[in-house]
């Protein structure tokens, strides 16, 4: 590993934007990916690990993937294959990989991984973090450990996107959330990063961006429109821009039917990119708590930006974004790392 990349380590639930947080890093020069983390959400687990495995073998790399708790810590799992499709990549097909999981576990990954690399790691998630709050119920110090967290998960004065007021990753397992930032509580060093649907619904992919990344790839694709049959097979010359584009038109038409356009948040490709690079977006900090007992408001996460608990920060919550900044990075890194596939 050269002095400017990064040790990162991710913990997803694969996942359509997922996927797409994935190839963001699988481009970025600046990122030594160093393991990875499935936990149940989008899909159950074991899908999600078989996501991982294919898309680091379509891509010819070799990162170890742990697999994590099959259910969230006091919960039955949901899943959410109506956004995500049947296995969690909509309309996309992947080769099973021929590569295997690690022999322990993703909340021992996440150890492994701090103490390997004190001071260093950047940890990433981008799914309910039941494996992060098993984690540190192993080994405490990891907020020590971590130079960095950026966690997908949150709405900050904000509308859920599950219930009124709950987003996806924290109500699929609100106590693991809690836990974990509890475990910023009085912690020194860099409060880990929220980046709530407050700031992730304005990276909004649409048909004409993704025929750019098409184009940043170097490879010939129909452009899609909302006027396509349902489930058109993507004609791209690229084996990673083809599945990006499979995937990608399960999302656009899942967000379509909810009347929000035909497009495709990124929540995820977003907090990998602030994991890299965190001027990407403002943050302001306060002490966050969860909701975990509301009958209507169960999973909602509450930011105290008055002081009115009397509590010091536990979080940098992300409330600005540039789109536009952001897109710039994505299509000119997964563009290049693609044309190498061909």
């Amino acid at each position: 590993m050269s002095g400017a990349r990064l040790p990162l380590f991710l913990d997803v639930d694969t996942g359509v934007d997922d996927a797409m947080a994935l190839a963001y890093l699988f481009g970025s020069t600046d990122a030594d990916l160093v393991g990875i983390a499935s936990t149940a959400g989008n899909v159950p687990v074991q899908q999600v690990c078989e996501n991982n495995l294919a898309l680091l073998e379509l891509c010819g790399i070799s990162v170890p993937v742990s697999m994590g708790s099959p259910d969230p810590l006091s919960t039955p799992l949901r899943t959410a294959e109506d956004t995500h499709g049947p296995h969690g990549l909509g309309y996309a097909r992947l080769t099973a990989a021929t590569t295997d999981l690690t022999e322990y576990d993703a909340a021992e990954a996440w150890v492994r991984a701090a103490h390997a690399h004190p001071g260093e790691l950047v940890g990433v998630a981008t799914g309910p973090l039941t494996n992060l709050a098993l984690a540190l119920r192993a080994d405490p110090t990891l907020p020590r450990l971590l130079r960095r967290l950026v966690i997908m998960g949150g709405a900050f004065d904000y509308r859920g996107n599950t219930t009124p007021v709950a987003e996806w990753n924290v109500i699929v397992d609100p106590e693991s959330t809690a836990e974990v930032l509890a475990a910023w509580d009085g912690a020194t060093g860099e409060l880990p990063i929220m980046l709530g649907l407050n700031v992730t619904e304005n990276i909004a992919m649409t048909p004409e961006l993704l025929s750019q990344l098409a184009a940043a790839a170097g490879c010939s694709s129909t452009p899609m429109s909302v006027h396509d049959e349902r489930g058109t097979v993507s004609t791209a010359s690229n084996p990673l821009i083809r599945v990006l584009e499979d995937a990608m038109r399960f999302y656009f038409e899942f967000h379509h039917d909810q009347g929000e356009g035909y497009l495709a948040h990124l929540h995820d490709p977003l907090a990998a990119a602030v994991a890299l690079d965190t001027e990407l977006v403002r943050c302001r900090a306060a002490a966050v708590d969860v909701e975990l007992t509301g009958a209507l408001t169960r999973g909602m996460t509450i930011a105290d930006w008055s002081g009115h608990w009397g509590r010091e920060p536990n979080a940098l919550i992300g409330v600005d974004v540039d789109p536009a900044a952001f897109f710039d990075r994505f299509i000119t890194r997964v563009g290049v790392f693609a044309r190498r596939l061909d």
